[in-house]
């Protein structure tokens, strides 16, 4: 098991790490400020979901493979950058929501929840970054490497829980606003595209 000092340390560096803006946190930003917090959360949790997958696939070594093979990282690549591009173009489309007190129905949180594990699963740089990241703080006289993997991406997923909904929070105390304007959401819904159409684009031009 990693000592408490090498917890404290990475737990502060995961603190730093999942408040800089990326495009996660922005993921969810833009789905709290469009739809309110509760939103924000539950795309927060299947996130966390996603990180969960990322943490198994380095503490057995699957993320090697998208680090050395081309063909892997550009599949997986490529269909986030789909899935991205699926969202823009159905946030582009999407119209204010009802302003006579007759709300549009929420999506169910099953459905929030999926995007967000899809949202992080199919981007191969999440892998990457957990197999060059978590590294750094194993040490081999603290025992097999394994538990220490787990241990770390469980800490990991705690604070970028505790950072995106914070952010969810803070984002969604914007929309009760929002909801007031037409033109305040349509204008909305456009950054929204705009900011799934940016995310696509980096994700399509990564490297591994």
């Amino acid at each position: 098991m990693p000592s408490l000092e090498m917890l404290i340390a990475f737990t502060g560096a995961s603190l730093v790490l999942a408040f800089i803006p990326g495009p996660d946190n922005i993921f969810v930003m833009t789905q709290a400020a469009m739809r309110g917090w509760k939103v924000g959360v539950s795309v927060t949790l299947g996130l966390c979901t996603g990180l969960m997958v990322h943490t198994a696939l380095v503490a057995f070594g699957v993320a090697v493979i998208f680090q050395k093979s081309a063909l892997a990282f550009g599949l997986l690549k490529f269909a986030g950058a789909a899935y991205l591009l699926y969202l823009a173009y159905g946030a582009f489309r999407a119209g204010p929501a009802a302003l006579d007190g007759q709300a549009l129905r929420p999506e169910p949180f099953w459905r929030l929840y999926l995007r967000g594990i899809v949202m992080n699963v199919t981007n191969p740089k999440v892998a990457i970054f957990f197999l060059a990241f978590l590294p750094q703080f194993i040490t081999a006289s603290a025992g097999p490497i394994v538990p220490q993997v787990a241990v770390l991406g469980a800490v990991f997923i705690a604070c970028s829980l505790f950072a995106f909904s914070l952010i969810s929070v803070l984002a969604g105390a914007i929309s009760a606003r929002l909801m007031r304007s037409e033109k305040a959401q349509i204008m909305l819904n456009r950054v929204a595209a705009l900011v799934f159409v940016g995310l696509a684009a980096k994700l399509a031009t990564a490297h591994n």
